[in-house]
């Protein structure tokens, strides 16, 4: 028997094995299709970079010769076709790992990028956490006392804060805690530790900052999945086989854990493909509005000024994360439910 089982094993962390290797080929082409597609939306408005600085200079009563707006094009290579400037751009991503310079801020894209992408990751992880944390019980109590008044609360609560703008509830967020209980709000840092080493003081700093934007980021994503685990809990919880195991004897809450919770949370892990970008695009506009330094500000700045280097380069690693947060569903459904195969 445990030869079998041996042998069994190795067969599965093969199949899973060659269903990665699937997944990540088949992801090479969608992230080669999104670049151009990102770098086409970017084109898209008229003018470009320069067409934007010119209009700012001559707002403010400046002029630029025909001689220096050519030379300024030449320079940052928007005198080239379309294709030429992609290639450009992608050739020395896929080469050397340079993303371009931006034209706004004259600094390498990556320098830009690299310096806010760790505070973007860990604001998205903890929310990411926060949301299922709650989500997951919320869903269950709502599924199994339904039509009471924790379902109609839950219910209740979930549309609110679906409808609910995300700026509009980081600016309300932000009033109540620096107006009612005088916390220091905006930043995830004090202004003393801003530019500081890392300490036990500043990580302490950056736990009483960060709980506020992972609540207000959450708060969408929070509803929308509070909804679907009641949902896929309530038809689980009318299938047969719940209603056998209550005739054999067994408890209400094993009944619940062992198979209509565990069966119940296969389309909520489908829906990580969705969830990781989705609080990657929430975060942009509560970022803006509560001063973070993440990318989020840094790609709406990017997108008014047609700095396309910059702009393209955060829209591709944000559908980066998209792929990967489809690859991590995608296995761990695999893992969870066994009548998935790894065909």
């Amino acid at each position: 028997m445990p030869p079998a089982q041996t042998s069994a094993e190795k067969q599965n962390g093969k199949k899973m094995l060659r269903y990665i290797i699937k997944r990540l080929v088949f992801a090479i082409p969608t992230l080669f299709a999104v670049s151009i597609i990102a770098f086409i939306i970017i084109q898209l408005p008229p003018g470009d970079y320069l067409t934007t600085l010119m209009a700012d200079w001559a707002s403010q009563g400046g002029a630029v010769e025909a001689g220096t707006v050519a030379a300024m094009r030449e320079r940052y290579g928007l005198d080239q076709p379309i294709y030429f400037q992609y290639y450009k751009w992608i050739w020395g991503i896929l080469t050397a790992g340079d993303f371009g310079i931006s034209f706004e801020l004259g600094k390498p894209v990556t320098e830009l990028i690299w310096n806010r992408l760790g505070f973007s990751m860990l604001l998205s992880l903890l929310t990411l956490c926060f949301v299922w944390a709650i989500a997951i019980p919320i869903g269950i109590l709502s599924a199994v006392r339904q039509y009471s008044i924790s379902d109609y609360t839950a219910t209740f609560l979930a549309f609110f804060f679906l409808a609910v703008p995300d700026f509009l509830m980081a600016l309300s967020a932000m009033y109540v805690m620096s107006a009612w209980f005088g916390q220091s709000v905006g930043g995830l840092f004090s202004p003393e530790y801003v530019d500081a080493g890392w300490s036990f003081g500043k990580l302490l700093d950056f736990a009483e900052h960060v709980w506020l934007p992972v609540v207000v980021i959450g708060l969408g994503s929070l509803a929308a999945l509070v909804r679907i685990m009641r949902a896929n809990l309530l038809d689980e919880l009318s299938k047969p086989y719940v209603t056998t195991a209550r005739a054999k004897g067994m408890s209400e809450l094993e009944l619940l854990i062992r198979y209509p919770v565990r069966l119940a949370l296969n389309p909520l892990i489908s829906t990580l493909g969705w969830i990781l970008p989705a609080v990657i695009s929430g975060e942009i506009i509560v970022s803006v509005v509560m001063s973070l330094p993440t990318t989020g500000p840094l790609l709406l700045r990017a997108l008014l000024a047609q700095d396309m280097y910059l702009a393209g380069s955060l829209i591709l690693l944000i559908s980066v994360l998209t792929i990967i947060g489809t690859l991590i569903s995608d296995i761990l459904l695999a893992l969870t439910d066994p009548r998935i195969r790894f065909q």
